[in-house]
C-alpha cells in the first residue's frame, strides 16, 4: 500500500496500526454508555487535537466511557478505514460489562471525513457483517461474531456521502437500519447545502433527526464553546433510555 518515500505522503508511518485511546468517565458519575469519537482530516490526517482528545475529555467529565479511534488513512481506502471502526464499536460491545455499561449504549460520533467515515460504517457493516465484504483475503475472528451497529451517531460539520458531497439516497437510507442522527454545524460552512440535503432524504426514509444549526460558526470548530457536546449528552441519553 505504502509507496517510497512515505515521510512525506503519508500522515501514519508503514507499520501503523488502528488503534483507540480510551478516556474513562469520570469517577464518581454514574456511566451512562460510551462515545466513540472520529476526529476529521480528508483522509489524510487525523485532527486529533481539536476535534479528537477535548471531546472524548468532554464526555467522559459527563460519565461517558470515550475512545478516540484512529482509523487507517490514505494509502488506505474508506472501505478499510470503515473496518477499523466496526471493529472498534464491536471491541466496546464485547467489553461493556467491563466498562460498566449496557451494550446497547454506545454512541459514534464524527467531524468531517470522520462522520462520513462512521457514515460507511452504518451503512455496510450493520449487525455482524464482517470485512470480508470489502476484502476477500480479510480472516475473520471472534470480535467478528459481535455486532458492530451503534444506537446513536452524532454528524458534526459532516454527513453521509462522499468527501464534499452528501448521500441522498433516500432508498439506500430506508434500508439500512440506521440510527438517529444529530448534526451539528455552522452557518459559515461551505457544506451548509450538503448537510441540508443529507437531513432531508434521511427524514424521507423515516430516520429520527435532531439538527443544531450555529449562527456564524465555521468548519472545524472542534469541542467548540461545549454547547452542542451538552445538546449531544441530553439527546442521546433520551435513546439510551429508551433502547
Amino acid at each position: 500500500m505504502y509507496t517510497e518515500n512515505t515521510n512525506s505522503q503519508y500522515f501514519d508511518p508503514p507499520d501503523f496500526r488502528p488503534n483507540m485511546v480510551y478516556f474513562p468517565a469520570k469517577q464518581g458519575v454514574a456511566v451512562k454508555g460510551a462515545v466513540l469519537i472520529c476526529a476529521g482530516g480528508a483522509f489524510m490526517f487525523r485532527g486529533d487535537a481539536n476535534e479528537g482528545t477535548p471531546v472524548a475529555k468532554a464526555f467522559s467529565e459527563l460519565g461517558y466511557q470515550s475512545f478516540v479511534v484512529n482509523y487507517r488513512l490514505r494509502p488506505y481506502s474508506m472501505q478499510e478505514g470503515a473496518l477499523d471502526l466496526g471493529r472498534a464499536v464491536r471491541y466496546v460491545r464485547k467489553h461493556a460489562a467491563e466498562y460498566g455499561m449496557d451494550e446497547k449504549d454506545i454512541a459514534v460520533i464524527g467531524f468531517s471525513a470522520g462522520g462520513i467515515l462512521w457514515g460507511e460504517e452504518l451503512l455496510n457493516f450493520d449487525g455482524a457483517v464482517n470485512g470480508t465484504t470489502i476484502d476477500p483475503d480479510y480472516l475473520p475472528d471472534e470480535l467478528d461474531k459481535v455486532s458492530a451497529d451503534a444506537s446513536a451517531v452524532g454528524m458534526i460539520y459532516s454527513f453521509y456521502g462522499r468527501l464534499s458531497v452528501a448521500s441522498t439516497d433516500v432508498e439506500k437510507f430506508k434500508n439500512s437500519d440506521l440510527p438517529p442522527a444529530f448534526f451539528a454545524y455552522g452557518t459559515k460552512d461551505p457544506f451548509v447545502r450538503e448537510f441540508e440535503e443529507c437531513i432531508e432524504a434521511l427524514r424521507q426514509a423515516g430516520v429520527p433527526v435532531e439538527d443544531h444549526v450555529l449562527q456564524g460558526w465555521p468548519h472545524g470548530f472542534g469541542a467548540g464553546d461545549g454547547q452542542w457536546i451538552k445538546d449531544f449528552d441530553h439527546w442521546v441519553t433520551n435513546i439510551f433510555e429508551n433502547n
